[in-house]
């Protein structure tokens, strides 16, 4: 009987153990997961945002006002991306000083007028470029472009 009782003593021991070496398993994989996942960079969201700033400027010179919606939103979303990933630079916390010529340029959109929209464009463009000098990045100035960013995109209206 005694031998008994020390066997299930051991087996106890042994299984208690096997359970904390995989629980530090599992904690050492979700640290190397948490270390290694790819996380996207400042230059990566802000190449994208140039990228859809462009595509706006095109979408809204055609008065196609739903592409331009849309470019709007990819460029909030990178914004969003960068409060998200990349918190920790100290050029996240000056962005808020775009909001409100993306909130005139939205309200352009909405209106559908193109008049106020190309002020409101060129406005925001200010904006980026006043933030990029803020935040010593004033050799990045960003311009109204002259050809569309894709040759294979139309960004006229099908009707």
């Amino acid at each position: 009987m005694k031998l008994l009782v020390i066997l299930l003593l051991i087996m106890l021991v042994v299984s208690c153990n096997q359970q904390e070496n995989r629980e530090q398993l599992l904690q050492k994989r979700l640290d190397s997961l948490v270390t290694n996942t790819y996380k996207p960079g400042f230059g990566e969201f802000m190449g994208n945002i140039q990228i859809h700033h462009a595509k706006l400027w095109f979408a809204g010179e055609n008065q196609n006002w739903k592409l331009a919606d849309f470019e709007m939103n990819e460029i909030k979303e990178n914004l969003e991306g960068i409060q998200k990933y990349c918190s920790d630079r100290i050029e996240t916390k000056s962005l808020g000083m775009i909001n409100l010529a993306m909130d005139s340029l939205s309200l352009s959109i909405l209106k559908k007028n193109k008049e106020m929209f190309q002020r409101n464009y060129a406005n925001l463009t200010n904006s980026c470029n006043t933030c990029h000098q803020a935040t010593s990045h004033e050799y990045n100035v960003i311009v109204i472009p002259k050809n569309p960013p894709f040759s294979n995109q139309d960004f006229q209206i099908k009707k």
